[in-house]
């Protein structure tokens, strides 16, 4: 599995793929003149490209003129032109998927997803460069067969112009950068080492246990009753005892206290 830093490696290529590409694809000079023969003095030098074909004059002025018809090019041109527009279009969601799956980014999920969504962006990058490849080696034949045959005037023969070279530069590198990405397919492993790049949520949703009963509700706590009302209590507990014993409607005298000493009359 390939580690962080080549995955920095492999990024660092890949975008320098798709710029190439991009570069490629608009640039004017395809296929130049060749410099054999007597060419005629007001051209110095004529580019063909994708979309276009320039001029440029020994009075320092150059012209250049779209290829507005589709069906009139070669098959070859055409297919050129698909396969760079396809090719540079992959890259860029091979960036974006690459982006996602870089070890060293918090996003793009654990690391199994990471692993996944970087092989798919080592996929795009692949099919991109064969994508850039073949036209440019379409190309580059026809040119050269053309330059080869004998029937062709020397003042309308042409050679590989910069554009080819960096088509092909480009899909080296776009070659480069998905093969390292491809290599980053996560392996098995036990244990707690895919938490380490989940995210926080998911990390304590694993932690906890899968099911909790609800807590039983605190019952409130009873406050002890004021000072005031303990008071009011004994008052009413009082005024009872002090009630009852005329609550069988029969008025009882009060004890007689004993006396100290007897009279004479007592005795008779």
């Amino acid at each position: 599995m390939a580690s962080a830093g080549m995955q920095i490696l492999a990024f660092v290529l890949a975008l320098l793929g798709v710029f190439g590409a991009t570069v490629a694809t608009l640039l004017p000079n395809w296929k130049v003149s060749a410099d054999v023969g007597t060419n005629i003095i007001t051209a110095i030098s004529q580019m063909q490209g994708l979309w276009m074909d320039c001029t440029w004059y020994s009075t320092g002025m150059f012209s250049c003129t779209l290829k507005y018809s589709v069906l009139s090019l070669p098959a070859y041109l055409q297919t050129a032109r698909t396969t760079m527009v396809l090719s540079c279009v992959l890259a860029c969601l091979g960036l974006c998927l690459a982006s996602l799956g870089l070890k060293c980014t918090r996003w793009g999920g654990g690391r199994q997803a990471k692993g996944r969504t970087a092989v798919a962006s080592g996929a795009c990058f692949l099919l991109s460069g064969l994508l850039c490849l073949v036209p440019a080696s379409w190309f580059t034949n026809e040119v050269i067969a053309s330059f080869l045959d004998s029937s062709v005037p020397e003042s309308s023969k042409f050679e590989p112009g910069g554009a080819v070279y960096v088509a092909f530069v480009s899909a080296g590198f776009l070659f480069a950068g998905g093969s390292i990405f491809c290599t980053s397919c996560p392996g098995k492993r036990e244990g707690p080492q895919e938490l380490l790049l989940c995210p926080p949520n998911k990390l304590l949703q694993q932690q906890l246990p899968p099911h909790r009963p609800p807590l039983l509700q605190e019952q409130p706590r009873q406050e002890p009753p004021p000072q005031d009302q303990l008071q009011q209590e004994q008052r009413q507990q009082e005024q009872l005892h002090q009630e009852q014993p005329y609550s069988s409607g029969v008025l009882q005298p009060p004890p007689q206290e004993g006396r100290a000493g007897y009279s004479l009359q007592d005795y008779v």
